[in-house]
């Protein structure tokens, strides 16, 4: 406790009573924790005056926590909600999160229209329209909405219907081959189109048994008005409902609408399985990669995978079934009943078939697990394969598990930047990247500006290795490989540098772009290695990432420089204006193509500061 700050300890004194969420961030200043508490000044300083108790995980992050943030709440249950949502948001080290947090997309229906249509979106807005998911899967959730959408014959135009000037729109392909009623044309009522929308969204809710028992009275109306044509439709939608239904049955003994859930984990991995019934039927199964720490307790993973589902979950079943008890029970209850407006009975089956079901979901979790992890035994070997061979290919003395790659950008004689790329055991490692701003050379020499960077990055080498009390966030480790992007002249000046610096020893290769030839210290001919070795892929993937890199840190330094030197000399435009201006139009080169009624649309900008700024780009 000694090492902590001052500021912090001061925060634990002063804790409030109230419900809320706290964070924890390392000395950087990032955050490695969010959790909920019903009483914070409780739960923040229980991780403090039992340690000895703590799980080994738990002790990793208290022991890193420089600082702590509080968000006060009115209930535990608003706490809950908004643990949730910063966890997605700032994907904490030490809390478990769903792999790859990306927007999972749902189906949207756009009831806020007169005539709705079914997309396809990542994001849930409150807009008034319907939505239905996540998907884990895009191929099965497209092919859904591509099955509902010929099925019920629902627009997939962009049309704004009825038009705003009362015109009518002419009709497109999918009305003359039958996939659309033409409601664009005025041949669909409201009347008619909202009844085929209300079929998509019951098959979506799992209500397809009362939809066929509804569309099947709809045949036999239309049969007895002599309306055969209606009737055959109608017909053909029931079939085509009842295929799919028969494929999903499940024999649950009872029609509920319940999501069985289920975890499988080994060590760092886990997966976690939704299986959606509705109406007795399995709709969907929804997989999740899940980043969890070795010593996190199994009911933590459950209740954490619980609060991140279902925050962003549209339709919420009656009942979810656990595979074990979960610590929250009760908080979790009471905020899914908010969230459904109705009750969700949370429990663990313990015999009959319900304790089947989560046996199943637990099998299919197992079995996406083991794909996983073959997965990454696969990818492993690949790489360990292509750091071999890349040392058979160059005759190294040892497998260049750790190799770095610097390559120079510059635009003529401005804005010249250097990067440095880490790669380990064959693949990158975003946290030895590094990027350089060319300060001691003048005009467009490469072989100096290599020489620049090298000597700044072995310079951090080599004070890493004398001071061995040097912060972690700042040593950096000698690499087994140097690759210098360029040939003799690029190799030549990194070289001097090396030697300069005491690394005499270093192995260090120059790589051609043309050719892709291997230049070596002290040798003229270059070496040509084997297309087809993977040691080559993998001097390839380095040196082209580097460039990457470059290129992207070079355009940074370039835009920043044309927006000060164009804008900021313009009287008036300050940084507010001048972010404005750029969030609207992207780039100045866009700035000196608007009109001034165009710039006048961004706020803070007047039609007279409007002419201003294009006079002055313009003579510029």
């Amino acid at each position: 406790m000694t090492s902590r700050t001052e500021r912090f300890l001061l925060k634990l004194k002063n804790l409030p009573d109230s419900s809320g969420v706290y964070l924890f961030r390392d000395n950087r200043g990032n955050i490695i924790y969010i959790g909920k508490a019903k009483k914070l000044k409780n739960r923040v300083r229980s991780y403090f005056s039992a340690q000895a108790q703590l799980n080994p995980k738990t002790h990793r992050m208290i022991s890193k926590a420089a600082d702590v943030d509080l968000m006060v709440t009115d209930s535990e249950v608003e706490a809950l909600i908004l643990e949730a949502n910063l966890i997605r948001e700032h994907k904490p080290r030490y809390n478990v999160m769903l792999k790859d947090d990306k927007h999972f997309p749902y189906i949207k229906i756009t009831t806020n229209e007169v005539f709705p249509r079914v997309l396809v979106v990542r994001k849930i807005k409150k807009d008034g329209a319907a939505y239905f998911g996540p998907y884990t899967s895009s191929k099965y959730m497209r092919r859904t909405v591509t099955f509902l959408s010929q099925l019920f014959k629902i627009r997939t135009c962009n049309f704004v219907i009825p038009h705003p000037k009362g015109r009518k729109y002419k009709v497109c392909l999918d009305y003359r081959i039958n996939r659309c009623g033409g409601p664009c044309a005025g041949l669909q009522t409201k009347e008619e189109y909202g009844e085929l929308v209300n079929g998509v969204m019951m098959v979506l809710s799992g209500k397809s048994k009362e939809l066929v028992e509804q569309l099947t009275d709809k045949m036999k109306e239309a049969s007895k008005g002599t309306d055969f044509e209606q009737a055959a439709t109608l017909r053909d939608q029931i079939q085509a409902i009842q295929s799919v239904m028969t494929r999903q049955k499940v024999d649950v003994g009872e029609i509920v609408d319940r999501d069985i859930i289920s975890v499988a984990r080994e060590e760092k991995d886990a997966v976690a399985v939704v299986m959606q019934i509705r109406e007795g039927a399995l709709i969907g199964r929804q997989e999740f990669q899940l980043v969890v720490d070795i010593d996190e307790p199994a009911e933590i993973l459950v209740e954490t995978f619980l609060s991140q589902y279902y925050n962003h979950q549209p339709n919420l079943p009656g009942e979810v079934h656990l595979p074990l008890e979960i610590p929250n029970l009760k908080l979790i209850s009471t905020w899914l009943k908010r969230m459904r407006g109705g009750r969700v009975k949370l429990f663990t089956p313990q015999k009959g078939k319900k304790v089947r079901l989560v046996d199943l979901a637990a099998r299919n979790a197992r079995l996406i697990l083991d794909e996983i992890l073959i997965q990454k035994r696969q990818a492993t070997e690949r790489t360990s394969k292509m750091v071999t061979a890349l040392k058979d290919d160059l005759g190294l003395n040892k497998s260049p598990r750790a190799l770095v790659c610097f390559d120079i950008s510059n635009t003529g004689e401005t804005d010249a930047v250097g990067s440095c790329v880490l790669f380990e055991n064959g693949k990158p490692k975003k946290s030895g990247y590094r990027r350089f701003k060319i300060r001691g050379v003048t005009g467009q020499d490469d072989f100096k500006m290599m020489r620049e960077i090298i000597g700044r990055y072995f310079f951090k080498v080599r004070e890493s290795i004398m001071e061995k009390s040097l912060d972690d966030t700042k040593r950096i480790d000698q690499p087994d490989l140097v690759i210098v992007d360029g040939g003799k002249g690029q190799l030549s000046s990194a070289k001097a540098e090396l030697d300069f610096l005491g690394f005499k020893d270093q192995p260090i290769i120059g790589l051609a772009k043309k050719l892709e030839e291997v230049y070596f210290p002290g040798r003229s001919d270059p070496t040509v290695i084997a297309k087809s070795s993977p040691g080559l892929m993998l001097l390839k993937r380095a040196r082209d990432e580097s460039h990457r890199f470059a290129i992207e840190y070079n355009r940074k330094v370039r835009s920043k420089r044309t927006v000060k030197s164009e804008l900021d000399n313009i009287s008036g435009i300050g940084p507010a204006k001048r972010m404005g201006l750029l969030k609207k139009f992207g780039s100045v080169a866009e700035i000196e193509k608007a009109s001034a009624e165009q710039l006048a649309e961004v706020k803070g900008i007047t039609a007279k500061l409007a002419a201003e700024i294009l006079k002055e780009l313009n003579n510029q």
